[in-house]
């Protein structure tokens, strides 16, 4: 029996809605995208109950077999959290953890440092979103934890600058990504005067959410701007009660495990270097050889685009994985302390593993369903001309929030947007590719169901449901801000001008939340 098509239907966004609207209500994640799932597939089914069957065996399976073989993406990408959690408990167990938080607290003078310093280390790690992700919350978590930041704002730190900084950086898995998906359209509509790279390198400007989410991030980290619920997680922390959604035990208990005294700062420092080293030259390896596979020369770009991210990422975790373990035995470290921290570690990624696995499979049936599309054709080649770029921006933020899939936004709305704008004002091209960017991380930004949010919250060890409702305060003001700045874009015609409405409009919101909180610079005097 064929699954029936939504398409054309607003019943299409049923699915997501109830899913979303049920993590928020009853902050239970896993049985919010359970009903999710269930839902969707009842629709597609028309209701049969034998197809219904079929369809939660076939895509529970789907998840680790795709019918020709192992589903080798979804497979390495679980591999590479479990190797993220073994590696992060073989460094607590060394030691590394702890050198690295004695040295960071006699370089580190106070809260505000501490957030910076996790703000550098997301903008440089900038690779691939689900590395940084991860990475860089297990790095700056014990510092940010000895300065009483909360768990919540070490992950809107981290979602804040990883997929941002990805979308604008053409030497990433995201900037491959787009880059290819720009290929196609120029092909499509014979825009040979251009390449993909100069289109994409073009867009950087135009990507306002992306530039006003980083300047509000850093206002708010810098002025301490913590509004709402993230207000409320910062008095908490600062009050000592940090949670670790991860282990379920208080923040800063390490893993029940003994740790070696006589770790140094090389300990942590060595592993990451690694870990770093690995994926980046692995990246690049299996991108050439699928150039080579194919005749072309190997080029830098061409090599991201053609990576195996997901390969990289789970191979390189499991060399540093050995490389560090053996180290370890050669520094005094029993190996059946070391069998336990591998233990431990796995046991730390399981809750990250089991949402994850709901998302994916949530995202299959709303890709089935064709909520992207549906939302996408919500828009008209009739609408007045100027407000081409806003409207993209927010269908994009729409499909992207409802599907939890920035990447599938950008494959329906990159070609949405392009046929829009060369219909009505070919100028408006560069514009509206990059509004439908924006509105895709955006709508990443705030949703439940987003593999990038999820995959933040377990880098912070952060309940899920408090990452999602202390972050998007801040994400709806730094898109309401780019949605200022394209309106004026559409009528002007000048990203300068677009980028001046939307700093200034910064400049005016963090005045007045700094008056809220009484124009004092906190930090003067918090010290740890």
């Amino acid at each position: 029996m064929a699954l029936i098509s939504y398409a054309d239907s607003a019943l299409s966004i049923l699915p997501p809605v109830a899913a979303i609207g049920l993590a928020i209500v009853t902050r239970r994640v896993l049985l919010s995208l359970g009903l999710g799932i269930l839902l969707g597939i009842i629709m597609l089914a028309d209701f049969a109950p034998s197809v219904v069957l079929s369809e939660l065996t076939s895509r529970a399976s789907g998840l680790v077999w795709d019918g020709d073989g192992f589903a080798s993406w979804n497979l390495y990408t679980l591999g590479f959290l479990m190797t993220m959690g073994i590696l992060m408990a073989l460094i607590s167990v060394s030691g590394g953890t702890r050198a690295f938080a004695r040295w960071a607290r006699r370089r580190i003078r106070d809260r505000r440092d501490a957030q910076l310093m996790t703000l550098f280390l997301g903008a440089v790690i900038f690779i691939d979103d689900y590395f940084n992700a991860l990475l860089v919350g297990n790095v700056a978590r014990p510092v940010t934890d000895q300065y009483g930041i909360s768990r919540e704002k070490l992950a809107y730190c981290i979602d804040s600058t990883s997929a941002p900084v990805c979308v604008v950086s053409p030497i990433s898995t995201w900037g491959a990504y787009i880059m290819s998906l720009l290929a196609a359209l120029l092909a499509s509509h014979g825009l040979t005067e251009m390449t993909a790279l100069s289109l994409f390198a073009q867009m950087i400007p135009f990507n306002l959410y992306a530039l006003t989410a980083l300047a509000l991030l850093l206002c708010v980290v810098y002025f301490r701007l913590d509004i709402g619920p993230m207000a409320a997680a910062e008095r908490r922390a600062q009050a000592g009660e940090l949670w670790d959604a991860q282990k379920g035990t208080p923040a800063g208990e390490d893993l029940g495990l003994e740790q070696a005294r006589s770790g140094t700062v090389l300990n942590l420092a060595g592993p990451l270097v690694l870990l770093v080293s690995l994926v980046v030259g692995l990246m690049l390896f299996s991108g050439d050889m699928a150039l080579e596979a194919v005749g072309e020369p190997f080029a830098l770009i061409a090599a991201l685009e053609n990576a195996d991210g997901a390969w990289s990422m789970a191979t390189a975790g499991s060399i540093t994985i050995v490389i560090t373990a053996l180290g370890m035995i050669a520094q005094g470290v029993s190996p059946a302390l070391i069998g336990r921290a591998i233990i431990k570690g796995m046991h730390s990624m399981l809750p990250a593993v089991y949402i994850l696995l709901m998302a994916w499979s949530i995202a299959g049936v709303i890709a089935d369903l064709e909520t992207g599309k549906y939302l996408a054709g919500l828009a008209s080649e009739s609408l007045p001309q100027p407000l081409l770029p806003a409207l993209v921006f927010l269908i994009s933020a729409a499909a992207a929030f409802s599907t939890g899939t920035s990447y599938g936004t950008f494959a329906i709305m990159l070609p949405i947007a392009a046929n829009m704008a060369l219909a009505l004002e070919p100028s408006l091209l560069v514009p509206a590719l990059s509004a439908a960017l924006a509105g895709g991380v955006f709508g990443d930004h705030c949703s439940p169901i987003s593999d990038t949010t999820i995959l933040s919250s377990t880098g912070s060890a952060c309940h899920h449901m408090d990452h999602v409702a202390t972050q998007l305060p801040y994400a709806v003001m730094a898109a309401g801000l780019a949605l200022a700045g394209y309106l004026v874009l559409g009528f002007t015609g000048s990203v300068a001008a677009g980028l001046l409405i939307s700093c200034l409009g910064l400049m005016v919101l963090v005045g007045l939340l700094r008056r809220r909180e009484g124009g004092e610079n906190h930090y003067q005097t918090e010290r740890a």
